[in-house]
């Protein structure tokens, strides 16, 4: 079966990266094959569909700062980072999750 989420999150109000409430919505194809005795097994599951509807950060409580993050942005701390100016700006671009 597919993982569950390949995405990962940021939460830019509190900086959290860990603990998301994530809420989704799959179809799904499967082969139900029941015993003699009536126990089911679920065999050669397939997402046809998945849709992220909500994810709302655990610390927060609330997903309005939540952003979905990428490849670049999961460098090791300190890494991501480049001096610009007087400040540090970050690499990459972040995507709005709601």
């Amino acid at each position: 079966m597919d993982h569950v989420s390949a995405s990962r999150y940021r939460c830019d109000g509190c900086g959290n990266l860990t603990r998301f409430d994530v809420t989704i919505s799959q179809q799904t194809k499967a082969f139900h094959h029941y015993s003699v005795g009536g126990d089911l097994v679920v065999e050669d599951e397939e997402v046809l569909a998945r849709n992220v509807d909500a994810v709302v950060c655990r610390w927060c409580g609330h997903g309005r700062s939540v952003v979905a993050i990428t490849g670049e942005e999961l460098e090791e701390p300190g890494e991501g980072f480049q001096e610009h100016g007087e400040g540090f700006q970050e690499h990459g671009e972040s995507s709005k999750v709601s």
